[in-house]
């Protein structure tokens, strides 16, 4: 079976890494890929929204299912794209629709979603430019921290946590009037603050039926004990110590089945991940966010806890056969650590060669932002590599994966030695 996978990141190379391993003969192709995927399939030099290259790939290639990693394709409408092509229309794709993927487009979009849902969510509003004034009479009705978001899509920057009231203004004009976050900032949500602790879940769902994948955590900013600037994700555990059968049951009956039965009685066609953004508040969930894929790093600790065929479950979501396949995880921990280059996430460098990668270990190693030249493995983003080990509990498998780091190196490398810290 060849299977194409849209993406460059670890996230990517994490579900090649998955799917190699499947039963099912399977060769693979990853637009755009990066050095770790290029050790395992063929990489195309194709842009993830470039719809017209990637129908050519695939014919080319005779791809037979695609495998969306990032938001942007899914957002822009890739699967439409191939749903309104005669030479396309049978190939499955995994990941929502257009106006699914408004979920995580529009923070606008997803509150009211919740909202009309019943879904447990934090109080919010919504305001552009023109009605700005009124956004400062929100904030004055808040008590901080101060929550804004971009409406749309920031790279995963576009979220504010504010504890001074003129700051918050401040930044709200800054984001609506100023285009901080350009076009995604066009219209701003403002939030009440959720005082709790943060975790992820994932669903995966065929559009009837859908099946819940491990908690996981991840950790968002660059400095130990969560200070300092947002990141796209510094490392990740799984499964969540405090997430409990009493409170993973209260997910799924308050969060997880009326997601899903608001999809269908939205008419919101939905093949693919769900990420639910979570925060636990004493003992309840509510929701920050949906994500329209798997999260990065959040994947990188999932999917190696999942025993059962990959290839077989994606083709079971292309059929709507998802109710007849059993997933088996692995009762172990696994973590995830993150390197990243100096000065991430502001301006850092690239090109520089990458060393230590071929040690012997039994952690897993998947690429970020890497790139091949001249058969030497370079540091190509801002994330450069994700160390993913098991472990009894989070403990013994952080210290096998700062263990792998520790054989690892290029200039500059960076990576949080405190995650976990929020655990005991």
């Amino acid at each position: 079976m060849n299977i194409l996978i849209l993406g460059a990141g670890g996230r990517e190379h994490t579900i090649a890494w998955k799917l190699k391993e499947s039963q099912t003969p399977t060769q693979l192709f990853v637009a755009p890929g990066n050095a770790g995927t290029a050790k395992i399939a063929t990489n195309l030099a194709i842009g993830v929204t470039d719809f017209p290259a990637i129908k050519e790939a695939v014919l080319a290639h005779d791809i037979q299912m695609v495998v969306v990693g990032p938001e942007d394709p899914l957002v822009s409408g890739i699967h439409d794209f191939f749903l309104a092509d005669p030479a396309l229309s049978d190939v499955p794709v995994i990941g929502p629709q257009k106006a699914a993927a408004a979920l995580e487009g529009s923070k606008d979009f997803a509150k009211q979603f919740l909202m009309r849902h019943h879904i447990p969510t934090a109080a919010y509003q919504a305001f552009t430019a023109a009605n700005l004034e009124a956004g400062y009479a929100f904030l004055d009705t808040l008590q901080p921290p101060y929550v804004l978001k971009a409406d749309g899509l920031a790279a995963g920057k576009g979220v504010l946590i504010l504890e001074d009231l003129a700051k918050a203004k401040e930044e709200l004009k800054n984001m609506l009037v100023d285009a901080k976050f350009g076009a995604a900032s066009t219209t701003v949500v403002i939030e009440e603050f959720l005082d709790g602790i943060e975790l992820s879940c994932f669903v995966l769902t065929d559009g009837k039926n859908y099946k819940v994948l491990p908690t996981a955590k991840d950790y968002k900013r660059i400095g130990a004990g969560d200070t300092g600037l947002n990141t796209g994700g510094m490392g990740a555990i799984s499964p969540v110590p405090f997430a409990d059968q009493a409170f993973m049951d209260k997910i799924h009956t308050r969060v997880v089945a009326p997601t899903i039965q608001g999809l269908e009685k939205d008419g919101l066609p939905y093949k693919g991940f769900i990420f639910i953004g979570l925060i636990k508040v004493g003992e309840d969930p509510f929701v920050i966010e949906y994500n329209v894929r798997l999260g990065d790093p959040e994947t990188e600790v999932v999917l190696p806890r999942l025993k059962t065929d990959l290839v077989a479950v994606f083709n079971a979501v292309a059929k709507q056969t998802l109710d007849q396949i059993d997933l088996t995880i692995d009762p172990r921990t696994a973590t995830t650590v993150m390197s990243v280059a100096g000065g991430y996430p502001e301006a850092y460098e690239k090109g520089h060669e990458i060393s230590g990668l071929d040690s012997p270990s039994d952690a897993l190693v998947f690429h970020a932002g890497t790139t091949l030249k001249n058969g030497r493995v370079l540091t190509n983003g801002g994330r450069v590599l994700a160390v993913t080990s098991f472990g009894n509990d989070y403990k013994e498998a952080l210290s096998r994966s700062y263990d792998r780091l520790k054989g690892i190196s290029f200039k500059d490398i960076y990576y949080r030695e405190d995650l976990g810290f929020d655990l005991d």
